[in-house]
């Protein structure tokens, strides 16, 4: 057999096991679609079950005395509250302030994250050298960071989004580092056979094998940003939901306390529901 004709059984092969790995993968998602537009109504409701029971034992409990209103005051008083800071100006501020330190703080890490995971799932050599000290570093809590962060960038933005950050970091790190290790070592040889080497290599096999981890990876990596945000705002914050948490802790204001856990988490669902859309935007193109 000539070379050229090994060579075009070697694209027939190489294309033939993308395409098989690219329906394999696409099946389940186009049932999933499928289904969506028909089952979007029912998970919607579903999802109100809990929520709107537990919102009515909250107003059953507080109203009949069984928890005295010191303690747990009722919605009604939590919703007087976020009309208070409303009226002033303040609540707003409060969550532009948070947003933009965890947007920020969040695509900061999940760039470090990606070169980080790059490294070492890329690299024998990078994961000898990095993969044992960031698995130690992972280790450290988050409230361990902010006295060394403090004494290194003062007071300011840049401690809370380098927090935050960090946190973004290792989510993204772990599962995408884990998922280009796991690529199909066939299709990489197979690539390199016909020149693809460094980012046309990324961009042509591994990065579309891993599309579905880096996408985990950056949902697990913005819900743990919204977690080091109250961390974050520990340090020396004069504004933010954070900070609205430890200031009504030390006034006594439980409603505020409350409304601010209540606004994270409303803020950290619609924020998840935006990286879902930009999710099936991405498999869509990928898969």
């Amino acid at each position: 057999m000539s070379e050229t004709d090994r060579a075009h059984v070697a694209i027939g092969g190489f294309g033939s096991s993308v395409a098989t790995v690219r329906a394999a993968r696409r099946r389940p998602g186009r049932g999933v679609e499928a289904r969506a537009p028909r089952g979007t109504w029912a998970r919607v409701a579903g999802g109100l079950v809990l929520p709107v029971a537990v919102l009515l034992v909250w107003h059953l409990a507080s109203t009949a005395g069984l928890v005295p209103a010191y303690r747990l005051p009722a919605p009604g008083a939590v919703v007087q509250a976020g009309g208070q800071l409303l009226a002033d100006g303040s609540l707003w501020l409060h969550i532009a302030i948070s947003t933009q330190r965890v947007v920020i703080g969040f695509l900061a890490g999940a760039v470090v994250g990606l070169a980080a995971a790059a490294a070492v799932g890329l690299s024998r050599a990078g994961d000898i050298l990095l993969s044992p000290t960031l698995v130690a570093l992972r280790a450290v809590p988050s409230l361990a960071w902010v006295p060394l962060l403090i004494l290194w960038l003062r007071i300011g933005e840049e401690s809370k989004i380098t927090l935050i950050a960090i946190g973004a970091f290792f989510p993204v790190y772990t599962t995408v580092a884990s998922a280009l290790r796991r690529v199909d070592p066939h299709l990489v040889e197979a690539g390199r056979s016909f020149g693809l080497r460094g980012w046309s290599l990324l961009r042509t096999i591994q990065l579309p094998a891993v599309v579905p981890s880096l996408v985990a990876g950056l949902r697990l990596a913005l819900a743990q940003s919204w977690l080091f945000l109250v961390a974050a705002e520990l340090i020396a914050s004069s504004m933010g939901l954070g900070w609205l948490l430890t200031d009504s802790q030390q006034t006594g204001r439980v409603d505020r306390i409350l409304l601010a856990i209540v606004l994270l988490a409303l803020l950290g669902t619609l924020t998840n529901a935006l990286l879902v859309l930009f999710e099936r935007a991405v498999l869509r193109r990928w898969l």
